[in-house]
């Protein structure tokens, strides 16, 4: 599934299409993708410019100039690209294969902007993703929004955050890093990354990274720098092009080169000096990639 690097990188490989841009049509090719579409979205679509796009966690926000938001989860296997001139005229050099089937192009947003007549396209194989429509003023009570935790990049994200949010907690400190409530758009990716760099195995109680008085242990400030690092140099590499996931250009990321732990089973451990080797261990249901050796 794409993670938040991936779905800024779908945002900011967006924006110069669709911000500032008049949607003249937008096309729904089916009823549904996860969820039914909402009752008359294209109708309301239509004649409204987008003044911008933003994210929230691993949701893209397209907001329209008439206080509503349009809001997009990509699901498993969604992507969006943008396409200009001949129907078949798609930009990019592809590093995999990825969906080009016509039949799992199932929104169309038909575009008048600075560059002319634009077509945006989403296309999802699984039909794991969808799209809702909201007020801007209201999201932050919508159904997807409104137990969210911090963002990872914010301000918010603190290790006396999460020392409050952690303190007494026997639950693995894996699992609480995935739990939305806590952190808003960690992944299983991510986080297997932070916690190596932080030396921190995903094993142990969350709970141990703090003090019997509630406070953060050093350990703690150490894992909130990791994430911050891992995050800011995912959505500088492009995201991550695992497999269905591609830039808007139709490009793919590459950061997934750079994986130093993550579905690195049985390599040797990057760590200078460590000796250790890789290892995975399935959480809730989850892989999970450590270095025993040197992440206690």
């Amino acid at each position: 599934m794409p993670e938040l690097p991936e779905v800024e990188t779908v945002r900011r490989g967006l924006a110069p299409a669709m911000e500032g841009a008049r949607i003249a049509s937008l096309e729904l090719r089916r009823g549904d993708l996860r969820f039914p579409f909402p009752a008359n979205l294209a109708e309301h679509a239509i004649g409204r410019t987008i003044l911008g796009l933003s994210r929230r966690a691993k949701y893209l926000l397209i907001d329209f100039d008439d206080g509503m938001t349009m809001i997009a989860h990509l699901g498993m296997s969604g992507s969006f690209r943008v396409e200009e001139g001949a129907e078949e005229a798609t930009p990019g050099a592809f590093h995999h294969a990825r969906s080009k089937d016509g039949k799992h192009d199932h929104v169309i947003f038909h575009l008048d902007g600075g560059k002319g007549r634009l077509r945006v396209i989403y296309n999802d194989p699984r039909r794991f993703g969808f799209m809702d429509i909201a007020r801007r003023a209201e999201l932050a009570s919508h159904p997807s929004f409104r137990d969210l935790g911090p963002e990872p990049t914010g301000n918010e994200l603190s290790a006396a955050y999460l020392a409050e949010r952690f303190d007494g907690k026997a639950q693995p400190l894996k699992s609480a890093l995935l739990d939305q409530k806590n952190i808003a758009g960690l992944g299983n990716i991510y986080v297997c990354e932070a916690l190596w760099r932080a030396h921190l195995s995903p094993l142990r109680a969350a709970g141990t990274l703090v003090t019997k008085a509630g406070k953060p242990k050093p350990a703690l400030d150490i894992l909130v720098d990791c994430i911050r690092d891992v995050i800011a140099d995912a959505i500088k590499a492009g995201g991550s092009s695992l497999r269905d996931h591609i830039q808007t250009d139709g490009s793919l990321g590459y950061f997934q080169h750079s994986f130093s732990v993550y579905d690195r089973e049985g390599a040797a451990c990057p760590t200078p000096g460590c000796g250790g080797t890789v290892a995975r261990v399935v959480q809730a249901g989850r892989s999970s990639f450590y270095c025993a050796a040197c992440q206690k």
